[in-house]
């Protein structure tokens, strides 16, 4: 027999389930942060410009941010960034735990070169990530309501900028100063902000494509009329 006490926990229950596409969509999320870090370390040019291999793979957390956020909203946005967050600071704890360990052999400098992250990298890396990721899930939420739910390539485009300017905004200032003159700064936040909002657009396409593929997939359009958007709740 049913009591209303048991329908009431399981109908609680269901309210926060997850399906596959998410667990999906939240380890995607979480690979493309650690590969960025490590990626990070690759340097290359682009003309004038100086670039890391970060390049290639952070703008693809955005634009994952960009699908759940629209499909699921802003609350599911923001558990997948706080697990993300959580897993990539245990990967670089992990990392820097071992590499104090008494070590031997010639690897000893070269793992050093990758796990050894210096803490002002690491909290430049941890913040701008935090702060950039929830500009971008909120903003999108925030069009997603005012439009309606159209011009979903525009809202997607605007709310990496706004992800990405403030991303590159903390982190080269924390972690670069004194390294890069300041007079340089402005131009290392401009060029990432816009390659990154460049790549954004190349696989727009395959975003629309994405997002239209889960939505119908999953039955689900969430739209956050009324939230509070608190990135702690």
């Amino acid at each position: 027999m049913t009591t209303p006490f048991n329908k009431t926990r399981k109908m609680k229950n269901k309210t926060h389930e997850v399906s596959v596409l998410f667990y999906v969509m939240a380890t995607l999320f979480t690979t493309c942060l650690m590969a960025a870090n490590l990626f990070a370390l690759k340097q290359f040019s682009l003309g004038p410009a100086h670039f890391t291999g970060a390049l290639l793979v952070f703008p693809l957390s955005y634009i994952i941010n960009d699908v759940v956020a629209e499909v699921w909203g802003f609350r599911r946005a923001r558990m997948l960034i706080w697990v993300a967050f959580a897993m990539n600071f245990l990967f670089v704890l992990l990392g820097a735990l071992v590499d104090v360990l008494p070590g031997e052999g010639m690897n000893v400098e070269a793992f050093h070169s990758i796990f050894g992250l210096a803490p002002r990298v690491a909290i430049a890396s941890f913040l701008a990530f935090l702060v950039g990721s929830f500009m971008n899930a909120m903003v999108m939420s925030k069009m997603k309501v005012r439009s309606e739910g159209k011009r979903f390539a525009l809202r997607a485009v605007l709310s990496t900028l706004a992800g990405e300017a403030c991303d590159s905004v903390i982190f080269f200032p924390i972690a670069l100063a004194g390294v890069v003159e300041w007079s340089m700064m402005p131009t290392f936040v401009l060029w990432q902000v816009g390659l990154k909002t460049l790549y954004e657009l190349l696989v727009l396409p395959v975003t629309v494509r994405v997002v239209r593929m889960v939505k119908r997939h999953e039955g689900v359009d969430v739209y956050d009329k009324g939230l509070r958007y608190s990135i702690f709740k």
